[in-house]
C-alpha cells in the first residue's frame, strides 16, 4: 500500500478524508461513500492529487457512483469519493472549497453563486442528463391513475387558514376513498423538493410542512411501501429501481392527457412540468490544475458512455446538447447559464445556445 496525500492543512476533517483514501487503497476499488468535509481543492501541490471529491445530489448519486466505478477500474490508480447530501448541502461544500465536483438536481441558486464568488471558487456548470419528477403511491392504491397539476398544488400548497387542509384522499377527489393521505418528500435541502415545490407551487420551498421529510430517498419508499394512503416524488431512476413496489401515477398538467413519466416523455417534453435538466458543477481551478479531475468530467461527458446514463434510468442529453457542454468545458466557460434562476418550464437548448443559433439549427 503506497499513498502518500500532500495536504499542509493538517485538521481533523482533512485527516478524516485522508484516512479514507487509505482505506480505499488498501481494499477492492468501490466508491467511498461520506459525508464528512473535504480538503480544499485549491491547496499546493493539487497537480499531484490522485483523487476527485464529489458530493451532492442523492437523484444523482447511482449515476455518479457507477461511473466513478467504471473509472476507477480503468484508472486503479486514482481515487473518486463520492459524498451523498442533497443539492444545497454539496453545493455549501462546493462553494467552500471542499470538493472538486457537486451533483445538483436542480441549477445552482443566486445565493450560492454568491458563497461561490466570496470564496473565490469559479466553476464550469454541465448538464449531465435528463430527469423526470415521478408522482409515487402505495402499490395499493387502486383510485388513483392519474393527478392533475390543479390537484398536487391543492395537495402540497402551504397550510393557511383561509384553506381546507388536505388530509383525506376524497378532499382531492369526490370519487377517491374516504382514506387518510400520508405525505412523504425529500428533505428542504432536496434539489427534488425544490424543482417539485417550484413546478406545482410556483416558488421554490412554498409548501404546507406537515408531512414525513427525509434526505434518503429509501426511508421515502419504505414510507409509501408501509402507508395505504401515502403519496410522494421522487427522481425517475429510483421509480424505476422500485417500480415493482411502488404505483407511479400519470400527471395532466392541464392539457387534459395523463402523462407517465418514462425515458420518451421526458425526453419530448411531454411530461411536463416535471422534466429536469440534472448538473454537474466543477471547480474551474480543479479541472485546470487537477489532472484525474480532468480525466473523470471527460470520461461523464464522453458520448461514448452515453448507454451508461440510460442503463441506470436517466435520459441522456441529444447529441447537440452534448457537444455543446463538451465545447463548454474545453473552454472552461464558467458561470451558470440559468444565472439562478428556476429550471421549471426552461429548455436547455434555449439557455445554451443563442437565438441565431437555433435558428441556424432548426434549419439544418
Amino acid at each position: 500500500m503506497n499513498l502518500v496525500i500532500q495536504l499542509k492543512n493538517q485538521s481533523l476533517r482533512f485527516f478524516a478524508v485522508a484516512l479514507l483514501l487509505i482505506v480505499g487503497a488498501c481494499g477492492n476499488k468501490e466508491t467511498i461513500t461520506t459525508t464528512e468535509k473535504s480538503p480544499l481543492a485549491n491547496e499546493e501541490d493539487i497537480e499531484e492529487r490522485e483523487y476527485v471529491l464529489v458530493d451532492g445530489s442523492s437523484t444523482i448519486f447511482p449515476l455518479s457512483n457507477t461511473m466513478a466505478q467504471k473509472f476507477m477500474n480503468d484508472n486503479p490508480e486514482t481515487q473518486i469519493i463520492v459524498g451523498i447530501s442533497s443539492s444545497g448541502a454539496g453545493l455549501k461544500k462546493f462553494c467552500i472549497g471542499d470538493t472538486d465536483v457537486s451533483n445538483a438536481s436542480r441549477p445552482i441558486k443566486k445565493s450560492e453563486i454568491d458563497l461561490c464568488q466570496a470564496n473565490g471558487i469559479e466553476f464550469v456548470e454541465i448538464p449531465i442528463a435528463f430527469d423526470g419528477i415521478s408522482i409515487i403511491a402505495n402499490r395499493y392504491n387502486d383510485w388513483a391513475d392519474c393527478l392533475t397539476l390543479e390537484e398536487l398544488t391543492k395537495i402540497w400548497q402551504p397550510n393557511n387558514d383561509d384553506q381546507e387542509k388536505i388530509t383525506n384522499w376524497k378532499q382531492i377527489r369526490d370519487e377517491f376513498p374516504e382514506e387518510p393521505l400520508g405525505l412523504y418528500a425529500p428533505d428542504p435541502d432536496s434539489g427534488t423538493y425544490d424543482y417539485f415545490t417550484d413546478a406545482v407551487n410556483g416558488e421554490e420551498g412554498r409548501s404546507r410542512k406537515d408531512y414525513k421529510a427525509s434526505e434518503d430517498d429509501d426511508v421515502i419508499l419504505q414510507g409509501i411501501e408501509s402507508e395505504w394512503g401515502s403519496l410522494s416524488f421522487l427522481g425517475f431512476t429510483y421509480y424505476e429501481q422500485n417500480k415493482d413496489v411502488v404505483k407511479v401515477i400519470s400527471v395532466d398538467n392541464g392539457s387534459g392527457q395523463c402523462v407517465e413519466p418514462s425515458s420518451e416523455t421526458i425526453a419530448n417534453g411531454t411530461y411536463s412540468p416535471l422534466s429536469r435538466p440534472l448538473f454537474l458543477y466543477v471547480s474551474k481551478n480543479s479541472l485546470e490544475n487537477i489532472p484525474p479531475v480532468k480525466a473523470f468530467i471527460d470520461y461523464k461527458i464522453n458520448t461514448a458512455n452515453k448507454p451508461i446514463i440510460s442503463e441506470e434510468g436517466y435520459v441522456p442529453l441529444p447529441r447537440i446538447l452534448q457537444e455543446k457542454i463538451r465545447k463548454r468545458v474545453e473552454e472552461l466557460t464558467t458561470g451558470s447559464v440559468f444565472e439562478g434562476e428556476s429550471a421549471v418550464g426552461v429548455k436547455l437548448i434555449d439557455k445554451l445556445f443563442t437565438e441565431k443559433e437555433r435558428q441556424k439549427i432548426s434549419g439544418s
